[in-house]
């Protein structure tokens, strides 16, 4: 321990701040620290720190459809912050949320002996359900659209629909169409609330959206298929990138030009997004931003720190190819 603490710079106390999982290290030092211990080969014995704490220096995580973009990248997240603290993760997957699923997911965790757990589902279910539920161990859960909380990390999806949807009335269209996500997901209920928040604010006509069974690219292309039988529609807001990808390849079959004819946005700039043809206007949202400050919160939490209101993540509007002026 005395060198690493002399390679990093820092205190044999600082060391062993890291070595055993506190979380009030700063990041540069964490890094510095974790460096060191690194080029040293030092052996973090996690057995023994686990009976040093009397923790299992395990976090449990529950999650629901892991293949859709934001859950797997939260996952990501979640699993970095907790290897930087000193922890293993555990995860429990749910076929579908209802109260029956969750409640079997946190029990086993709990059997487990989990020393934490974080929740992905961020459905009005899953919500409903955790609310009522009184478990011994520091729960965090993950929602998409609501206000901040000191137990649950939120984005504002409402504030992103309303950037892109404001961004293509800015270039002129008339109003602005919306492909929505499936129904029972918070991160399509805000979505639909930004955008007609923003065509209400803006006087604008507000057109039914077309629904839409899941997030993926061919549920996408089946609305575009739509979008292509309506020649008054310029401007379209799609409830995500996968759907949006969907949505060009049905134009661009019609023969719809994107953006000269209908100007297309989706929603959290996956890494694929740019490579889009046209690359795709979209909302960044920092779904691994989500995953840290889930691990940071149920540390707080474990460790009996105040329940400060975690800050809900905020949107950035990417532009790129796929919007342009209304044609005249």
């Amino acid at each position: 321990m005395i060198d690493v603490a002399k390679l990093a710079g820092v205190s044999q106390q600082t060391v062993s701040r890291v070595v055993n999982g506190h979380s009030n290290v700063g990041p540069e030092v964490r890094e510095r620290v974790e460096r060191a211990i690194t080029q040293l080969r030092y052996n973090r014995n996690s057995a023994a720190r686990a009976l040093a704490t009397n923790r299992s220096m395990n976090l449990g995580v529950v999650s629901y459809s892991l293949p859709v973009h934001g859950s797997a990248l939260v996952l990501f997240g979640i699993a970095e912050e907790a290897r930087r603290n000193g922890y293993a993760t555990s995860l429990v997957s749910i076929p579908q949320v209802d109260s029956a699923g969750i409640r079997a997911a946190l029990d086993t965790l709990v059997a487990d002996a989990v020393d934490g757990i974080i929740v992905l589902a961020p459905m009005t279910a899953a919500v409903e359900v955790l609310r009522g539920l009184d478990h011994e161990v520091a729960i965090v859960r993950f929602e998409q659209g609501s206000p901040a909380s000191s137990t649950a990390v939120s984005m504002n999806d409402a504030l992103g629909a309303r950037l892109a949807t404001r961004h293509l009335l800015e270039l002129g269209h008339e109003t602005v169409w919306h492909v929505g996500g499936p129904p029972g997901w918070m991160a399509s209920d805000a979505r639909r609330t930004g955008w007609l928040a923003e065509l209400a604010e803006h006087r604008r006509t507000v057109n039914p959206e077309f629904r839409t069974d899941d997030w993926t690219a061919d549920s996408g292309y089946r609305a575009g298929l739509a979008i292509a039988d309506a020649p008054s529609i310029t401007a379209v807001l799609v409830a995500n990138d996968s759907m949006a990808l969907g949505v060009i390849k049905a134009l661009a079959e019609r023969g719809v030009q994107v953006p000269g004819d209908v100007s297309v946005v989706g929603f959290d700039d996956m890494s694929e997004a740019r490579y889009f043809q046209p690359s795709l206007t979209t909302v960044r949202l920092d779904f691994n931003e989500v995953g840290r400050l889930a691990v940071e919160r149920v540390l707080r939490l474990m460790g009996g720190e105040p329940a400060e209101l975690i800050p809900v993540i905020q949107p950035e509007l990417i532009v790129r190819g796929s919007t342009a002026p209304r044609r005249p």
